[in-house]
């Protein structure tokens, strides 16, 4: 997979320009964000269904926390209708920062998140369901024909998400962009492979990369700032740790971007962060990066910022992933 993450912060008119220049450019896979301060990722998806040809498209990521899971799994059904069996279905247990606006972040688990895309697999598969656990549902169905199969990738981060997407899934988003933290992952999802359960297909370990490029490197990395903000404010304290990073520094981060207060925190991440959670650089320093990723990692998505300039950027992101494949 070669994917590209979008972010509804932009109007969707904008989102489907950018979705088809990535068409052309060579991406396979469209992720849409999901945060409830952003624009719907569902009403992006259909959007982007109707104005593309091939790529695959799904939300990047979504949790089952906001949304109940069956509705998310119809939701998701619709994108799989819309674009004639193209859905991706990225779903994991959503960001903290914005899920302690909603009294949710004490609620994320690994448990909701596997307990909904199975949900939602059995639905897709023509099933009523009933189910009782970290969501209840009785006697649900879908009250239309779903294409499948619709790949599950599951957004995560963490030793037993990591080792649950293995075991369970076609694919893990692992949110990293530094190889000794895709060599970490690679070793979690080797435990979780010697579970895998039967019938599954070959497992995909994506880097879900926040990447920005340039020609101006300099100006590559002030770009990547923001999202730099919120991957840190979300890391766990091992990953701070592996990557020698203020675990009380992340946590003002968070306690900013909580508050809505993002000036204080973009101006609050260092550069050993940027070098940390961010691909970012010029189009030689992000293929040399991305060499490096891959050593570990199966396929890489384009994630938040992309570069400065969006628009030349998912270009610049597609030539250095194909010098970084050659």
């Amino acid at each position: 997979m070669f994917g590209l993450e979008l972010t509804p912060e932009h109007p969707i008119d904008r989102l489907v320009d950018l979705g088809t220049a990535a068409e052309r450019a060579g991406y396979d896979t469209l992720f849409v964000s999901s945060h409830y301060n952003n624009r719907s990722p569902f009403a992006a998806l259909a959007r982007l269904a109707d104005a593309t040809e091939s790529v695959r498209l799904g939300p990047g990521v979504v949790n089952p926390l906001e949304r109940h899971p069956v509705t998310l799994a119809g939701e998701v059904a619709t994108v799989a209708e819309a674009s004639d069996g193209r859905a991706v279905f990225g779903i994991g247990p959503g960001d903290p920062s914005t899920l302690r606006n909603l009294g949710l972040a004490d609620d994320r688990g690994l448990r909701s998140v596997l307990e909904a895309f199975k949900v939602a697999q059995r639905l897709w598969d023509g099933e009523r369901v009933s189910h009782d656990g970290t969501f209840t549902a009785e006697d649900a169905g879908l009250n239309f024909d779903v294409p499948t199969p619709i790949p599950t990738y599951v957004g995560g981060e963490g030793p037993h998400m990591c080792k649950m997407a293995a075991k369970h899934a076609d694919g893990l988003l692992f949110n990293g962009s530094h190889p000794a933290d895709l060599r970490w992952a690679r070793d979690q999802v080797e435990d979780g492979l010697a579970d895998r359960l039967d019938g599954l297909g070959e497992f995909d370990l994506a880097a879900y990369a926040s990447v920005s490029v340039a020609e101006d490197g300099a100006a590559a990395r002030e770009a990547a700032r923001p999202p730099v903000a919120f991957i840190a404010a979300g890391a766990a304290p091992p990953v701070l740790a592996r990557h020698d990073l203020d675990a009380d520094r992340a946590d003002a981060i968070g306690d900013a971007l909580s508050a809505g207060d993002f000036e204080t925190a973009f101006e609050r991440v260092t550069p050993e962060m940027v070098e940390a959670f961010c691909v970012a650089g010029t189009v030689d320093e992000v293929a040399d990066r991305l060499d490096a990723v891959l050593d570990y990692a199966d396929s890489v998505v384009v994630g938040s910022p992309i570069g400065p300039d969006i628009d030349s950027a998912l270009e610049l992101a597609a030539t250095a992933h194909d010098r970084a494949t050659e």
